[in-house]
């Protein structure tokens, strides 16, 4: 027979797990007023000199009870450190938020937030039809909320508070890149559609450019003479510096024509501003048979178009802007035209295949090399 746990005597409180935390919480009263807070561990003896402690700081009167802060007030206070290190991904930030975040979490207690509560938001958002990769960078933001709160002097929320966030898997990144028959066609199809848009082509796939860039690029940031295209208060916080190739050079030249320095250099026909141009996009990548094709998807043809040339690699990241080797890897994509042309660079650099002393027992058949 299973003998039963023995209740703690009245008055010195209690120890559990609750469901969806790692951590043991213990309960106690203070002027019959219930208090639960974390322990920040899993062991017993040290969940025990916890309880303990908060018992003796009601009974000496120095206990202080814990703020009620809300998830809300936390991502108030990300935001404000979004806008001091002037982030340009404030927007989105805002927009998740209030989109999401906010109706879900906002007026609930940052203490109670947990396993549980988080796997209920991920079920919401999956029945909304939204994607892993869309929820994963949700949760981040909430994850970055408790992480500033642990942080500096105030420590909004202790550091047991913070609850476990899970990754969803994600879809492999995209990889096509475009050869250059579909760049030609693509070429003649925005320049139907006028210079504006055969401009930024050619920018975006000569420089693998975010589009963001090129539709806020001023003409103050063109160099005619030097032949340099300057961006400024790119999305990695760094300004950098491309030299245009000739074709580059006159389509560039022909949309700053009669512009000032603070004038886009990219505009309609009639002078506006670019701002939402995928109406258009969307039909010249039909018209050059290339449908679906992302205008960010340029930046990878350019990329890999750059290594393939023989730019190295650390030129080719400060053309792109890309700032980590890791993220620039993602957009340099192989295919089995490379994986051929390293073939014949082993063949013509090894000897025995350049003197032609292959192995005896072999003999070719149908232009294959067999035992």
């Amino acid at each position: 027979m299973t003998q039963e746990k023995a209740k703690r005597p009245r008055g010195t409180g209690r120890i559990y797990q609750p469901k969806g935390s790692r951590f043991l919480w213990v309960q106690f009263y203070v002027n019959g007023k219930p208090y639960r807070q974390s322990t920040g561990t899993t062991e017993n003896r040290k969940a025990e000199k916890f309880l303990a402690q908060k018992l003796g700081e009601v009974t000496t009167q120095t206990f202080v009870a814990p703020k009620r802060v809300t998830v809300a007030e936390l991502y108030a206070d990300m935001e404000q450190d979004y806008r001091n290190q002037k982030y340009r991904s404030l927007y989105d930030l805002q927009k998740r938020w209030e989109l999401h975040l906010e109706p879900f979490f906002g007026t609930m207690r940052a203490s109670n937030i947990g396993e549980g509560l988080i796997n209920r938001y991920i079920a919401k958002r999956q029945d909304e039809n939204a994607g892993n990769a869309t929820i994963n960078r949700e949760l981040a933001v909430l994850r970055r909320c408790f992480s500033i709160a642990v942080k500096g002097k105030e420590k909004k929320i202790p550091a047991a508070s913070v609850p476990i966030f899970p990754h969803l898997s994600e879809p492999h990144p995209r990889r096509g890149f475009l050869t250059d028959a579909q760049v030609d066609a693509l070429c003649s199809a925005c320049a139907g559609v006028g210079l504006w848009l055969r401009a930024m082509l050619e920018v975006g796939r000569q420089c693998g450019c975010r589009v963001g860039e090129l539709k806020g690029m001023r003409v103050g940031q063109i160099d005619l003479d030097a032949r340099t295209i300057r961006f400024e208060e790119t999305k990695n916080g760094e300004d950098r510096t491309v030299v245009m190739t000739t074709e580059m050079l006159t389509l560039i030249e022909q949309c700053i024509t009669g512009k000032v320095p603070t004038d886009f250099v990219f505009t309609r026909d009639d002078g506006k501003e670019i701002r939402d141009f995928r109406g258009s996009w969307t039909n010249v990548c039909k018209e050059a048979g290339v449908p679906g094709l992302l205008f960010h998807d340029l930046r990878r043809t350019g990329v890999r178009n750059m290594i393939r040339r023989g730019i190295s690699q650390k030129v080719a990241t400060l053309i792109s802007g890309h700032k980590t080797a890791s993220v620039f890897d993602r957009y340099n994509i192989i295919d089995h035209s490379d994986l051929e042309d390293a073939a014949k660079k082993m063949e013509e650099g090894d000897f025995r295949a350049r003197t032609g002393k292959m192995d005896p027992a072999l003999k070719v058949v149908g232009g294959r090399a067999v035992q």
